[in-house]
């Protein structure tokens, strides 16, 4: 038997593993503060992302699949100008965000849907009739 020994003091790899791993489904997360926290749910009939946005419109989000991969994306920009006797004061903020989830084979991806309620965003991804669990079946013995 071989002992091994760690250096402490060389953490830096295991940072990067924590960075760089995927979440769940296979997504990539973006490394900054604005992206809003998700929820993945599965039952009998189908997966359900939920997605916590609030301050957002349904109308700000683009939500797309291509080659099984479904991107949830928004970009909110907002310009405020103000003009007094002496100065000028012009402020300006932009937000942005991607996140992306590989779609399970057992995904009917034709009916995917989405609904925006109370600031979460909530899509369902029902499952394909082949993967949905089968009722239980009596066999005759012959």
């Amino acid at each position: 038997m071989n002992l091994i020994k760690r250096n402490p003091s060389l953490i830096l790899p295991s940072v990067f593993d924590e960075l760089f791993s995927p979440d769940f489904f296979g997504g990539v997360q973006n490394f900054s503060n604005n992206v809003p926290s998700v929820n993945i749910k599965e039952n009998e009939t189908n997966f359900e992302i939920e997605l916590a946005s609030p301050g957002l419109s349904k109308e700000d989000f683009n939500i797309e699949v291509d080659n099984n991969v479904l991107s949830i994306s928004t970009e909110t920009k907002s310009e405020n100008e103000e003009h007094n006797a002496k100065y000028t004061r012009k402020e300006f903020s932009f937000s942005a965000f991607k996140r992306s989830f590989t779609l399970p084979e057992s995904v009917n991806s034709e009916s995917i849907n989405a609904i925006y309620e109370n600031g979460i965003l909530n899509i369902k991804l029902p499952k394909k009739e082949e993967a949905l669990p089968k009722p239980k079946r009596l066999i005759e013995i012959c």
